[in-house]
């Protein structure tokens, strides 16, 4: 029964937590500064709950050791990177994780690869557990991509790799768009109607990151997927769970 509703449960707590992201354009009035707090509270309890419901999933100790080395070399990678320029390859493992061994494997390895990654770069901040969890999304999207084992494999990832790094780069702006700016024409207005906290909140992502930081992270994801994934699956794909 609890195996049964576990799926369901955690497809409820994603949801939640999609909503919390979403906060600033719920169709009533509310104060940034208090808010954006609550907001990250409550995302950190969501994603407890979330790895609560999700222990068992992993226990064997070579289930384990995949998560670890999986995610030790996308945090490698992160910290490698830097995100110079827009560079971040650490989806390429959380990908390519998450395609192998499934969408909650690929939950779990884009957690861990950001609280690993974090201990040494860019260190623990409000953003931590929003990069968790939209990490965690894009690993456990690519293991319920259609088409696994076809010959157009490494395509779809590719151009799931340039879709998953441009919604990632929307999410994660919202966490500091509302506290970002503060009376400008960009700005979240508790007093606005939703649909134009909306329309500032993309206008303002377009210009501060979608056509730049966003756009090169959707590139270099993109290409090193075509040019990797065929072979790098193939490898996992040695590594049964």
């Amino acid at each position: 029964m609890i195996k049964t509703l576990q799926p369901i449960a955690l497809s409820a707590l994603s949801l939640l937590a999609l909503a919390i992201f979403a906060w600033p354009f719920l169709p009533f009035a509310l104060s940034a500064e208090i808010t954006s707090w609550l907001a990250l509270a409550a995302i950190g309890v969501v994603l407890v709950l979330t790895l609560m419901l999700l222990d068992g999933e992993l226990i064997g100790p070579k289930q384990v050791a995949l998560i670890a080395v999986l995610a030790a070399v996308g945090a490698s990678v992160r910290i490698a990177t830097g995100g110079t320029g827009g560079i971040e390859l650490v989806f390429l493992t959380v990908i390519l994780g998450g395609r192998a061994f499934g969408p909650r494997f690929g939950f779990l390895l884009g957690v861990v690869t950001i609280a690993i990654s974090s201990l040494f770069f860019g260190g623990f901040g409000p953003w931590t557990a929003y990069q968790m969890f939209a990490t965690a999304w894009v690993g456990a999207g690519a293991g319920m991509l259609f088409g696994k084992g076809r010959r157009f494999e490494h395509v779809l990832l590719a151009g799931y790799g340039v879709i998953s790094a441009y919604v990632f780069g929307l999410l994660l702006n919202l966490w500091f768009w509302p506290v970002a700016i503060t009376g400008a024409s960009l700005s979240y207005s508790e007093s606005a109607p939703a649909l134009e906290n909306l329309s500032s909140f993309l206008l303002f992502s377009l210009a501060s990151s979608t056509l730049t930081w966003d756009t090169v992270r959707a590139v270099s994801v993109g290409l090193v997927l075509l040019l990797v994934a065929r072979p790098a699956l193939r490898a996992l794909a040695r590594a049964k769970l």
